[in-house]
């Protein structure tokens, strides 16, 4: 009669996974044991070069459009700065007012942000209270007025 107390129960019980071997004295262990052993070449793909049709490429290369990026003008940095100035505000405290990083409002001032986010310059206008878009920048600006 044996007693439920006895018998072992595995409940999870992973299967082997093969293993790979990195160094020469691992392989030749393996072999010794009489695990079988196989080898594999890696498949070398070139991901980095892009297979391009001839006829695109010369298409691309007949290309003659100027791509340039857009910047802000330092006028509108320097209207930036007097107005953050006016306000007696650091670049961090102008940051933190609008949520962007120091290092933005400081690219704006500096003129050296790239394709300038009308957002941010729309948060930067509400801030400072003086337009930095459109016609007259530098104006006060003007709340408009609730519709009824």
């Amino acid at each position: 009669m044996s007693s439920a107390w006895d018998d072992v129960t595995v409940i999870r019980k992973r299967p082997e996974t093969a293993k790979v071997a990195k160094s020469d004295a691992a392989l030749n262990a393996a072999r010794r044991s009489g695990v079988g052993v196989a080898s594999e070449k890696k498949g070398v793909s070139n991901a980095n070069v892009a297979s391009i049709d001839a006829g695109k490429a010369a298409k691309i290369d007949r290309e003659t459009e100027d791509f340039t990026v857009e910047k802000i003008p330092l006028s509108l940095g320097k209207t930036i700065q007097q107005a953050r100035q006016a306000k007696q505000m650091t670049q961090k405290d102008l940051a933190t007012k609008i949520n962007e990083k120091p290092t933005v409002v400081n690219e704006y001032e500096a003129g050296k942000a790239q394709n300038p986010n009308q957002q941010i310059l729309g948060k930067m206008e509400r801030a400072l209270g003086v337009k930095l878009r459109g016609k007259d920048i530098g104006a006060p600006l003007v709340k408009p007025t609730p519709k009824k």
